[in-house]
């Protein structure tokens, strides 16, 4: 009758799976991640930041990715590689959209990505980006919200940065399925997990965002209005994905050389 979860790109590539609906919640939800599919229904977020581990940074201050291309965080930086993590993959397209307003070909920003990655060890795995910066292997890691704040929250000696020049939180959606034999149902579930009850407990209880606007943020989350959010334009980047790959692989293998 429903399914509950996932990306929006596996959403939109089979649109004929899934029945028109919009939640009765719908225009509480923060606007930039309200239905305009007219059917996929987003109920929370995870973004990129940066984690930065607390003993190693010393007086070096992070605010953002500009501060990355400082000379003594030379190899001191790690990321998962953008060509096999989704994650990195949404790193990257966080940076190009804040460094190049936007516009996800501007050249500086592609320049900025490379002048970054100089500074910056990458590896195989998402987990042992967080990792690495917990255990103490690396001062700073591109890296996402939902395992970071959870090693903020369990006391580890790290913060987490949300970067000034703009985040981007990517929405997991749900939808009801085409011919849903349980189509009533199905509708009041989407409405259940966009209802501020349900909301108020993912902002409180788990490290996922909640979509809705105005729910409260435990204090080991920073809120989300305090954060300068940019919106993805998420049809692009899915649409786009090998082409940004392929030309970040370029720039790696010409950092290497």
């Amino acid at each position: 009758d429903v399914v509950f979860g996932g990306a929006y790109a596996t959403f939109m590539i089979n649109e004929d799976l899934f029945e028109p609906y919009t939640s009765v919640n719908d225009d509480n939800i923060i606007d930039i991640y309200r239905n305009t599919t007219g059917f996929i229904t987003p109920y929370v977020l995870d973004g990129s930041l940066l984690l930065v581990n607390k003993s190693l940074i010393g007086d070096i201050e992070i605010k953002g990715y500009k501060d990355l291309l400082n000379p003594a965080l030379k190899g001191k930086i790690v990321s998962a590689n953008p060509t096999a993590s989704s994650s990195a993959y949404a790193q990257l397209t966080n940076m190009l959209n804040a460094i190049g307003d936007g516009d996800y070909e501007d050249e500086a920003a592609w320049e900025f990505v490379k002048e970054l990655f100089s500074n910056t060890v990458v590896i195989d795995s998402s987990s042992s980006v967080w990792k690495g910066v917990r255990d103490g292997e690396y001062t700073v890691g591109l890296s996402y919200e939902d395992p970071s704040v959870q090693l903020v929250r369990d006391g580890a000696d790290v913060k987490v940065v949300y970067m000034d020049e703009g985040v981007v939180y990517l929405p997991a959606g749900s939808g009801v399925v085409k011919g849903a034999p349980n189509l009533v149902n199905a509708q009041r579930f989407i409405d259940f997990i966009t209802s501020p009850e349900i909301q108020n407990v993912y902002g409180t209880s788990i490290t996922n965002r909640p979509v809705m606007a105005n729910v409260a943020t435990p204090d080991y989350m920073v809120n989300i209005s305090d954060i300068n959010i940019i919106a993805e334009d998420m049809e692009y980047v899915y649409k786009n994905k090998q082409a940004l790959q392929d030309r970040f692989k370029e720039i790696y293998v010409d950092i290497q050389q």
